[in-house]
C-alpha cells in the first residue's frame, strides 16, 4: 500500500531546498509531497492550514536565526516532526536541537537520499511513540502521597478541604470503578442468620 508524506521544507537558499526535494520520491511505497518555505514566516502560516506531516528546516532564515527559529516553529506545531538541516556540523548546537524536541539534526552535505528516507521514517515512529505516551499518562491517575481519613467513618479529606467517601475519593482520583460486596465480618454483624447458613471458606 502507498503512503504519501507531505515534507514542508524550510529553506531560503533554493539550491539546497532543490536538492533536498530531489532526495524525495515522488513514487513508490513511500512517496512524498513536497512544500516549502523560504521564511519561518511563511512556514508557520503554511502550518495554521494543517496537512503537513513533518519539516525539514534550516535554523538560518532571513527573518530568523539559530535554535530559536527551531523554537519558534515547534511552539506553532508540537505535534508535527522537525529535522534540522544545517550547513554546519555544529555538535553542540545539533546536541541542543534534539533536547529541545528535534527529532534528528542533520548536515546537508553529509547526507543522501537513503539516509534522509531513514531519518524522516524514524522521526515520524519517534514522534507517533512520543504523542501516545503522552496520551497514556494524560490518562492514568495514581494516588500517592498521604490522605487524611477519618479515624471513625472512613471518609477522605481532599485538598479543598471536603470529606467524601473512600469510594467517591478513588472514583474521582483514579480509572478504577467500584461493584459492591460484604466482608465476612460485616456479613456476621449485618445478617447474622444468613451468614449462619453460608459455608465456612
Amino acid at each position: 500500500m502507498n503512503k504519501t508524506l507531505r515534507i514542508l521544507i524550510v529553506e531560503d537558499n533554493p539550491a539546497d531546498a532543490d536538492l533536498i526535494q530531489e532526495m524525495l520520491p515522488s513514487a513508490g511505497p513511500l512517496n512524498f509531497q513536497v512544500e516549502s518555505a523560504v521564511r519561518l514566516s511563511g512556514a508557520l502560516t503554511r502550518l495554521e492550514s494543517k496537512g503537513i506531516d513533518l519539516v525539514l528546516m534550516d535554523l538560518g532564515l532571513p527573518d530568523s536565526q539559530g535554535l530559536s527559529t527551531f523554537h519558534s516553529l515547534r511552539q506553532a506545531a508540537p505535534g508535527i516532526p522537525v529535522i534540522v538541516l544545517s550547513g554546519n556540523d555544529d555538535q553542540e548546537l545539533a546536541t541542543a536541537a534534539v533536547r529541545d524536541g528535534a527529532q534528528d539534526y542533520l548536515v546537508k552535505g553529509q547526507i543522501g537520499g537513503d539516509l534522509l528516507i531513514r531519518a524522516i521514517r524514524y522521526a515520524l515512529e519517534r514522534e507517533r511513540l512520543i504523542l501516545e505516551l503522552r496520551e497514556v499518562l494524560a490518562h492514568v491517575k495514581t494516588l500517592s502521597g498521604l490522605l487524611p481519613i477519618c479515624a471513625g467513618c472512613k471518609k477522605i479529606r481532599d485538598d479543598k478541604g471536603y470529606w467524601s467517601q473512600v469510594e467517591s475519593y478513588i472514583a474521582r482520583h483514579s480509572e478504577a470503578t467500584f461493584t459492591h460486596s460484604l466482608c465476612p465480618d460485616c456479613m456476621q454483624k449485618l445478617y447474622p442468620d444468613i451468614s449462619s447458613e453460608m459455608p465456612k471458606s
